[in-house]
């Protein structure tokens, strides 16, 4: 199985302490998730996104809350790794403050996404996914000659970027075309692309406005 675990990590700027923070509180939810034995399902329910209750202008709140939830240990691991790889590198970059608002936003965009994808399904929603995507929609823009060290059995090697992230999103793109039942769990493949566009989108403006930092990348 081959999969990333680090790339050229930028030197200088802000400290991530935002991407940590997220870090340790989406796994603190998950513990707390799990410690809630048959009553996980209600917490779940409550707090997961889900697209009828958005489309009735319900439970608004939880475009916010679904981002710390996950479903499975292995649901969390994944997406804390690519948050460990790629959102030190954003706030480094555009700002401790600049990123929170970044990254929330990436994820109601991501969710909104979803919701107009499949605004009949009643299955909660859940996962920092949306937001992740955001996050590596700029990455793409401001660090394309970066490199993502991959692992494969116990060799290390790199690829570029560019490569990676481009591979990965027109993998979420040949998703979509898969059958569905927006009543059947899977993947929210919309609120990938859609944290995606708008983090490239996002970075694209970022860059615009700040002319000195386009010069170095």
């Amino acid at each position: 199985m081959i999969f990333p675990i680090g790339d050229d990590q930028v030197v200088g700027g802000f400290k991530p302490i935002f991407s940590y923070t997220f870090i340790a509180m989406n796994i603190l939810v998950f513990i707390y998730q799990m410690s809630l034995g048959t009553s996980a399902n209600d917490f779940v329910h409550t707090y997961a996104m889900i697209p009828q209750e958005i489309v009735s202008l319900q439970d608004m709140y939880t475009l916010i809350t679904s981002i710390f939830l996950h479903g499975s240990i292995m649901h969390v691991a994944s997406n804390m790794l690519y948050m460990w790889i790629f959102a030190d590198n954003i706030e480094a970059t555009i700002g401790n403050l600049h990123f929170v608002f970044f990254y929330f936003v990436g994820g109601i965009v991501a969710s909104l996404f979803h919701v107009f994808f499949s605004m009949d399904s009643s299955i909660p929603t859940v996962g920092a996914s949306g937001a992740l995507s955001a996050v590596m929609g700029a990455y793409i823009v401001l660090f394309p000659k970066s490199r993502i060290k991959m692992l494969f059995i116990i060799k290390k090697f790199y690829v570029p970027a560019l490569l990676f992230l481009g591979f990965w999103f027109i993998q979420q793109i040949f998703s979509t075309f898969q059958p569905s039942d927006p009543n059947q769990g899977g993947v929210a493949w919309w609120a990938h692309i859609g944290g995606f566009i708008f983090g490239v989108a996002y970075a694209i403006l970022f860059l615009k406005n700040n002319t000195q930092l386009k010069h170095h990348v």
